[in-house]
């Protein structure tokens, strides 16, 4: 069984920076696509960013130019850096990863999901 596991978040200012880290353990073979959904409170949980295990990326459109996945897949780790956080980033974050190429917007392909790591962006 895969299990992902979520390491960073905490209290950011507005403005300022986060680094999310997964380690993924558990399976033989390469994940094709990781990456990070979030959840604010009383909303679906939606897409962050994906990458794929050929480094295909996709975001969400209120993170472009503001966050930035990346994948080490020798280490089956998959990382989120945010930046020029906004109050409205503030929720939980999700590790996920699946065997589809497309992890889609709510999470449709995804197969496997971490536990969540909570980021409050204060103004």
């Amino acid at each position: 069984q895969v299990q992902l596991v979520e390491s960073g978040g905490g209290l950011v200012q507005a403005g300022g920076s986060l680094r999310l880290s997964c380690a993924s353990s558990g399976s033989t073979f390469t994940l094709n696509v990781m990456g990070w959904y979030r959840q604010a409170p009383g909303k679906q949980r939606e897409l962050v960013a994906t990458v794929t295990s050929g480094g295909n990326t996709n975001y969400a459109d209120s993170v472009k130019g503001r966050f930035t996945i990346s994948r080490d897949n020798a280490k089956n780790t998959v990382y989120l850096q945010g930046n020029s956080l906004k109050p409205e980033d503030t929720a939980v974050y999700y590790c996920a990863a699946g065997w589809a190429n497309s992890g889609g917007y709510y999470g449709n392909g995804i197969d496997f999901w971490g536990k969540g790591t909570l980021v409050t962006v204060s103004s």
